[in-house]
């Protein structure tokens, strides 16, 4: 019995422009959980793809159970006994749960797919994960978190031998982590192997043996888990020390900017009343289907109104769709980047441009090709995203690089109100301070800043004042000096009445 039952050795791959791998080695054990760590774009995804036959590599060899094995491909690599759960969703949205669940493995009878068969046998795989969604449910239709657990649950339904997770957490609520993690244990100690990749650190202690560490391409260092400190290991990720997590700056807080009243639209989002001031970040927090999301798309005009009133610098303003916000100042950086955020297939320049047409076009209605590579410049400079060119695809880019790209977009407009909607999801420890520091520079120059965010301790550390949403209402405010996460967590789930907390001056 071979000691590893993965071993990658001197793997290299590059992609034009840009080495993404350079000679990197990389070993698991059966019946461990071993962190992979890294920032944005240091070769995690890319190495694992590689392992589960998504990516052909340059150069190295591949071992699994002690035999090497060539010509990798996503067949080959099932066959094996690997599975892999992708950060960016790899579900087919027309397609049922059931669907997805058994694509490429359907269930047929007599040369005729079994739709009864295949959703009793996804109903069985659900159960036995504690996951309650209709496997007859098109996918399309779920939330991204039940999406995540669809993912989840196609991986595991393979009986997989290696187990590969891409921030398998970044949309699950605290009691869908919690279930996840009975599994990972579970499956632990049934002798499977399972890569982990997350950035949120704080996760780790609870089921990881082992971290191994890349950087910009290339292999850092592994170590048992419990031998190491969180700084060491953020230190090996980044190359150098972050000293503050959550950076702060105070401001004054100047005149009211946004007032939102009695906002209704749909059961998610019921008569909302919140205010907006000049130098001052407020954060929404509640659990998964508090309300949040739907609360900034219907501010945004992205989801129809039924009653209520936006007043923006003392003006009522009338915001049908999107494009009426955006005249009007309010942007937003949407929850799911890459269905909503981006477009994938264009380049970093364009989509850079496409919200700022009216600035690049001025009213010639011919494109400045100057003011466009200038204005998408500034943005990957600004937020140090990384890419070997503004041309490349956006979908080319890591999670985290494509999240400050949606965020890049908005740069150059005079907005008054910026949006964001989990900002951080699915990003490293350091683009996160990147990103805080975007959020403080907004606060500085008297742009109000609305922030949704399922980490607790996120909320806490940015915001100067925190709404609490739970059944889609506003259940609590706090100033940021009061906040415990213990007291977000009352009104996070008071269902059954309104908390009024008046403290406003």
């Amino acid at each position: 019995m071979h000691e590893y039952i993965v071993e990658l050795e001197h793997v290299s791959k590059s992609f034009p422009g840009v080495i993404a791998l350079n000679d990197v080695d990389f070993q698991l054990k059966s019946g461990e959980v071993l962190a992979l760590l890294g920032e944005n774009g240091a070769g995690k995804s890319t190495l694992m793809k590689i392992l589960s036959g998504v990516y052909t590599k340059d150069s190295g060899n591949i071992k699994i159970f002690g035999e090497i094995v060539d010509n990798m491909n996503a067949k080959k690599a099932g066959e094996l006994g690997i599975a892999i759960i992708h950060q960016e969703l790899n579900l087919c949205a027309h397609l049922t749960v059931a669907q997805n669940i058994f694509l490429g493995r359907e269930i047929t009878g007599y040369g005729v797919l079994s739709v009864g068969k295949m959703n009793s046998e996804a109903k069985k795989i659900l159960d036995n994960l504690n996951i309650d969604i209709d496997p007859d449910m098109v996918v399309g239709d779920l939330s991204v978190s039940k999406r995540q657990m669809v993912e989840i649950a196609k991986a595991l339904s393979t009986n997989a031998k290696i187990l590969i997770m891409d921030e398998p957490t970044s949309a699950l609520t605290a009691k869908e982590i919690e279930d996840l993690f009975l599994i990972i244990k579970k499956l632990k100690s049934e002798g499977c192997g399972i890569v982990y990749i997350s950035h949120r650190l704080e996760e780790l202690e609870h089921i990881v043996d082992r971290v191994t560490i890349l950087r910009d391409g290339q292999y850092i260092k592994s170590m048992n888990f419990k031998e190491t400190s969180m700084p060491e290991i953020i230190s090996y990720m980044v190359g150098r020390d972050i000293k503050e997590k959550f950076p702060r700056v105070t401001c004054k807080r100047g005149k009211k900017i946004l007032e939102v009243r009695k906002l209704n639209a749909g059961p998610m989002v019921r008569d909302i009343d919140l205010e907006l001031y000049e130098g001052e970040i407020v954060g929404i927090a509640g659990l998964m289907g508090a309300g949040r999301t739907e609360t900034t798309r219907a501010i945004f005009g992205i989801d129809a109104k039924e009653s209520g009133e936006i007043i923006l610098d003392g003006k009522t303003i009338k915001i049908e769709k999107p494009m009426d916000a955006i005249n009007q100042g309010i942007v937003l950086v949407p929850e799911d980047r890459k269905k909503d955020g981006l477009c994938t297939k264009l380049s970093i320049r364009d989509n850079i441009a496409l919200p700022n047409l009216d600035i690049i076009c001025k009213k010639a209605g011919i494109i400045n090709n100057k003011i466009e590579r200038e204005m998408s410049g500034k943005a990957v400079s600004d937020l140090k995203i990384k890419l070997p060119s503004i041309e490349v695809n956006a979908g080319s880019l890591s999670g985290g690089n494509q999240q400050k790209v949606v965020v890049g977009k908005w740069l150059r407009r005079k907005s008054r109100v910026v949006i964001f909607d989990e900002p951080t999801r699915g990003i490293d420890v350091a683009a996160k301070v990147e990103i805080y520091n975007l959020m403080n520079e907004l606060k500085e120059q008297g742009i109000g800043v609305l922030f949704v965010s399922s980490e607790l301790p996120e909320v806490i550390g940015i915001s100067d004042r925190i709404i609490v949403m739970c059944d889609g209402k506003i259940t609590g405010e706090l100033m940021t000096e009061e906040a415990t996460q213990d007291i977000i967590l009352q009104y996070a789930t008071s269902f059954d009445k309104k908390i009024d907390n008046e403290f406003l001056a």
